[in-house]
């Protein structure tokens, strides 16, 4: 028996360093442009967690203090595979940015006036833009199978006001969402007392 446990959480290890390490490689755009990327390693390859459980952990990330793209990798990592695999999908997400960042910014501060080098970044903005409308669009058919479409849409809509409107953060917004559905009473509650 602890050598199947073993064998699996080796498995697991290695299949987190390699996930996470891919998506530290991939994720151009900053930690908001790797969500996607995670959600296909963690969801739809690995299965490691579902959809919904995603959402719910990306909600719960975003109200918390600290950048996203070590979030979620510590809390996944650990969620598969204990301690060390929060160590290991933290550090196989960081590793490759930091040695990229020193190996790219040596080239391109030595090549800065070519004119491929000045458009390599722009290039990757419709790219990322794309895989952020497909999360888009995923969590929206969630929240509208959830909630329905009218409150799925009033909800985005005074959320975008709060956040976009009034400048509020989106980590207020969140934990207002999370302390309204805690100190709510839910509608099979209301049913029951009527």
């Amino acid at each position: 028996m602890r050598l199947i446990l073993r064998t699996i959480n080796t498995v697991n290890l290695r299949s987190l360093f390699w996930s996470f390490t891919r998506i530290g490689l991939l994720g151009f755009g900053g930690g908001p442009a790797m969500i996607p990327l995670i959600q296909h390693e963690v969801v739809k390859r690995h299965a490691w967690m579902s959809d919904d459980d995603f959402a719910d952990m990306l909600a719960i990330g975003n109200t918390l203090p600290g950048p996203i793209a070590t979030k979620l990798p510590g809390y996944i990592g650990y969620r598969v595979s204990g301690v060390m695999g929060c160590c290991i999908a933290v550090v196989a997400t960081i590793l490759p940015m930091i040695l990229a960042m020193i190996l790219l910014l040596g080239v391109l501060n030595h090549y800065q006036e070519v004119g491929w080098i000045q458009g390599m970044g722009s290039a990757m903005l419709p790219v990322v833009m794309v895989m952020m409308l497909q999360l888009m669009l995923d969590f929206g058919n969630k929240s509208r199978l959830a909630l329905g479409m009218s409150p799925s849409i009033a909800i985005a809509l005074c959320a975008g006001g709060l956040i976009y409107g009034l400048g509020l953060h989106p980590g207020w917004v969140v934990g207002g969402l999370l302390a309204a559905a805690l100190l709510l009473p839910a509608p099979g509650r209301r049913e029951e007392r009527s």
